[in-house]
């Protein structure tokens, strides 16, 4: 089931990798700033395949630890839209994004990234995902500005951290589910990151 997921996922048309909740629109109201911030993580595949690896990765952390990794990420990403608002470039930021999931897949299927690592290499993704996010909210007034980067922040704590929950539940260090879920990422970020150079 998991391997056909990922064919689907390479199979599909792939939209413009800026992603817009709001239809391409910039968010003008606090409530615009929010709903889109809320929706920035999910509507991107690229983003949620690693925010759901990552989950996975940091259930094998222990409690404590992966809830400083998927923190990271977030602090991390919150780094890089204030980056990318003060006009600071990371260079090509999707091909980083699809880079960052690749990276989180074969962290899940080689079992010998020493976990001291584990949050510091979130943070650098966060760094690039938070700077692909920020696309979205440029030229915004202040409040809907604040509104997205809180709503972004807590969306991705809330996948992340579920994701986390999740695995422990289901025994994250178990090859049934750190075997497909490294895979799935894997493809998934194949894919985006031809797509962005390609682009």
């Amino acid at each position: 089931m998991p391997f056909r997921l990922a064919l689907i996922l390479s199979l599909a048309p792939l939209p413009a990798l800026a992603h817009h909740p709001m239809g391409g629109e910039v968010p003008a109201t606090l409530w615009q700033g929010f709903a889109s911030g809320i929706g920035h993580p999910v509507i991107g595949p690229d983003h949620l395949a690693f925010l759901l690896a990552a989950g996975v990765l940091a259930a094998t952390l222990g409690a404590g630890r992966g809830m400083v990794a998927i923190f990271a990420f977030v602090l991390g990403g919150f780094g890089g839209s204030l980056a990318h608002i003060a006009g600071i470039g990371f260079g090509p930021v999707e091909a980083l994004v699809a880079l960052s999931v690749v990276a989180v897949g074969l962290a899940l299927l080689w079992r010998g990234v020493p976990a001291a690592l584990v949050p510091v290499g979130f943070a650098l993704a966060g760094l690039a995902h938070g700077h692909a996010f920020a696309e979205a909210i440029i030229g915004a007034e202040a409040t809907p500005l604040a509104a997205y980067l809180f709503a972004l922040a807590l969306a991705q704590a809330a996948i992340g951290l579920g994701a986390m929950l999740v695995a422990r539940r289901l025994g994250a260090d178990a090859p049934r589910l750190r075997l497909p879920a490294g895979a799935v990422a894997m493809v998934t970020g194949v894919v985006f990151l031809a797509s962005a150079l390609a682009a």
